[in-house]
């Protein structure tokens, strides 16, 4: 069966990308208009039935509306939209008892990688070092610190390091963005560091999680899918 995806914004830098490597994928897009934008349907004047999957990297304010949409219509929900309020997050959480989501604020599995690492690197490291994170976005992004930089904070936390954490944000020029983790102990210095080059690297994570998505049921995340999808690279 083809699959259809919906492209909220596709006249915007993630929506350009996603619609080409999409196209260059063979899938069908839908372009979806987000409020105060163009090129698509809006999305609550959509058919149900018109797309299987919703890719939507938009602005917080639309997040309880789409929410509410993809529920009433269980068309599937693949969401990087970032700076979420609590209340927008209890709308997603809500969405998934009902249909399918996939939620990740960074879709590259470098990105999942580094995350991993981080995790590990507290174990060993934080009993000795202080942990600070910084990341560097182009200068459109209108959340800080990112929304990767407070999953990474969170993966360090989990891990047990129990201090306080520096997070430092930086928004310039056009730089896709960059994401370091620093353990700085007494005699050396630990530095992990993921750079984009291309936002396509996003646009690929996501439509490999839209079709990743399809025929499960429920909230998922970056966790849930690398290993799978590792293991269909390993695989071709």
């Amino acid at each position: 069966m083809e699959l259809v995806v919906g492209i909220v914004g596709p006249r915007g830098r993630m929506g350009n990308a996603l619609v080409q490597l999409a196209g260059d994928d063979g899938l069908k897009v839908l372009p979806i208009v987000r409020a105060g934008g163009s090129g698509g349907q809006p999305l609550g004047e959509l058919d149900g039935n018109a797309c299987r999957v919703v890719i939507d990297f938009s602005h917080r304010d639309t997040v309880a509306t789409h929410a509410a949409w993809v529920a009433r219509h269980q068309v599937a929900w693949v969401l990087g939209t970032t700076g979420l309020e609590p209340g927008d997050q209890a709308a997603v959480r809500a969405a998934a008892d009902r249909t399918l989501v996939f939620q990740a604020s960074n879709f590259s599995l470098g990105v999942a990688l580094l995350t991993e690492l981080a995790e590990r690197a507290a174990r060993v490291l934080g009993v000795q070092a202080d942990v600070e994170i910084s990341e560097v976005h182009h200068h459109h992004k209108k959340d800080a610190p990112s929304g990767t930089a407070l999953v990474l904070r969170d993966a360090v936390v989990g891990a047990g390091y129990d201090r306080p954490i520096d997070i430092s944000s930086t928004r310039a020029g056009e730089i896709p963005g960059t994401h370091t983790v620093g353990f700085d102990g007494a005699a050396d210095t630990v530095t992990l560091t993921h750079t984009v080059r291309d936002r396509a690297v996003f646009a690929h994570g996501a439509l490999d999680a839209a079709r990743w998505l399809v025929g499960r049921q429920g909230w998922f995340g970056m966790d849930d899918f690398v290993g799978a999808d590792l293991q269909v690279r390993a695989q071709g």
